[in-house]
């Protein structure tokens, strides 16, 4: 795995720059280029009755989002990262994905929703079907939001984002690419920890010993993901948690500190996961942390 070129799609909304200045870390890490990417919806310069397509609007649209990228340009140049500007028009994530490919990103940074949402869903529908589609690791990138916690109502600005990650796994492929994402962010992670959740469904169907050996071998597998990452001289600390996995990676990211969160896409019910959502998906959508999902 390897982070050299981003995509960086936006609809220029509030605090996009910023946003941008997060990834700038990763440049540490192999990263060349930031594809800057902006999709003019096809229904603003579709075909109207009796007037066909809207060729000015789509010109006038072009020129605007050219004029809005030449800050975004100067910024990426100034830190030594390379930049380029890609403008399409249609429907946006059948646009974005073949973008993606057509450039061979090797990660895409999306947005969460443009107004905070006081129901505690961060994430709307465009980024998660993004998530679901993308072939290649997709970070949420949430640089300031409005949560609730311990009764509260709380700001969070999300800078520094790689330093404390939290690894969630479920021993899964994709989660074994996670922990290579981890690796690869060595030089820009101060520690990490690694967590597992023994989930509902699977502890409740099993009796007390079963349950204690599902313990040790959950803690096995922790200590030796563990090893592999002091091994890459990252420092780590195992967590183990039982319940609701989604709650329970929340929690642990709440009460350790954690900067971000990155996991893998469950790998065991795809079927499942399209109509009812992941719990890489649904984290993503809960947490105020930025969440990387690598597939």
């Amino acid at each position: 795995m390897k982070i050299e070129k981003i995509l960086f799609p936006t609809k220029f909304r509030h605090l996009s720059l910023n946003a941008l200045e997060q990834i700038v870390p990763l440049r540490d890490v192999g990263l060349k280029e930031v594809i800057l990417c902006y999709i003019i919806s096809r229904d603003d310069v579709g075909f109207v009755p009796f007037g066909g397509y809207l060729k000015e609007e789509e010109e006038r649209l072009r020129a605007e989002a050219r004029i809005r990228f030449e800050d975004w340009l100067q910024f990426l140049d100034k830190e030594g990262i390379g930049s380029k500007i890609v403008i399409e028009v249609g429907d946006p994530i059948p646009k974005l994905i073949r973008v993606a490919e057509d450039e061979r990103v090797d990660l895409i940074v999306a947005g969460k929703k443009k107004v905070t949402d006081m129901e505690g869903i961060f994430l709307g529908s465009n980024t998660v079907e993004i998530m679901r589609r993308s072939t290649v690791p997709v970070l949420v990138s949430k640089y300031m939001v409005e949560f609730e916690y311990n009764g509260e109502r709380v700001m969070r600005r999300n800078d520094r984002i790689f330093e404390r990650p939290l690894l969630a796994t479920d021993w899964s492929g994709p989660s074994e690419r996670a922990l290579q994402a981890v690796m690869l962010l060595k030089k820009v992670i101060k520690d990490v920890m690694v967590a597992h959740v023994i989930g509902t469904k699977i502890s409740k169907n099993l009796d007390t010993a079963g349950l204690q050996r599902l313990e040790r071998e959950s803690e096995e597998r922790l200590g030796a993901y563990a090893r592999l990452l002091r091994d890459a001289g990252i420092k780590a600390e195992v967590h183990l948690a039982a319940g609701s996995t989604v709650e329970e990676i929340l929690r642990l990211s709440r009460d350790l500190d954690a900067s971000m969160i990155i996991m893998g896409t469950s790998g065991k019910d795809r079927l499942r996961d399209m109509w009812f959502g992941s719990v890489s998906h649904r984290t993503a959508e809960l947490s105020e942390l930025p969440t990387m999902v690598v597939p």
